[in-house]
């Protein structure tokens, strides 16, 4: 719980990077409620793997990932909300890092999916995915509620 005030930098530095700071509401105390960690490992929503350079305290970058699941596989999957490595450390191997480790879990937990979105822009972490072997899915249209249309619809508003 410790690197709570790290996680949140690294996302905010990663909502800058995808301008969008403006968007990030999450603050240390949400987080420290709403993600899980090493002292509490059944509580939370989401969890984050955190990758740091030898001999160093501060993190090179993170995966913030969570569970969860397909019908059509029947099994579990891994959904990855952010991948992050701070600019002084690409191509250094620690995103590589990062996914294998999340791979690994994914498998861990029977799972046979891990998947994430990528902005359409964002060209450098496109071509990495491309080249570890992800696939680009081109079927699919990615929609959200939030805000006033999430609370019409959950009878909120």
């Amino acid at each position: 719980m410790d690197h709570v005030p790290e996680i949140l930098s690294m996302i905010k530095e990663l909502a800058t990077y995808e301008h969008a700071l403006d968007s990030v509401e999450a603050t240390e105390s949400s987080l420290l409620s709403t993600l899980s960690f090493a002292s509490n490992p059944s509580q939370g929503f989401a969890k984050t793997l955190l990758v740091f350079p030898s001999g160093s305290a501060k993190p090179a970058g993170m995966a913030l990932y969570f569970h969860n699941y397909s019908t059509w596989t029947g099994a579990p999957g891994t959904y990855l909300e952010d991948l992050y490595v701070r600019e002084e450390f690409r191509k250094a191997g620690y995103g590589k890092a990062l996914l294998r480790r999340l791979a690994e879990e994914t498998i861990k937990v029977g799972g046979k999916r891990l998947e994430w979105s990528v902005l359409k822009w964002n060209q450098p972490s496109i071509e990495f995915y491309e080249r570890i072997g992800a696939k680009r899915l081109e079927e699919w249209v990615g929609y959200r509620l939030e805000g006033e249309a999430l609370r019409k619809v959950g009878g909120q508003a």
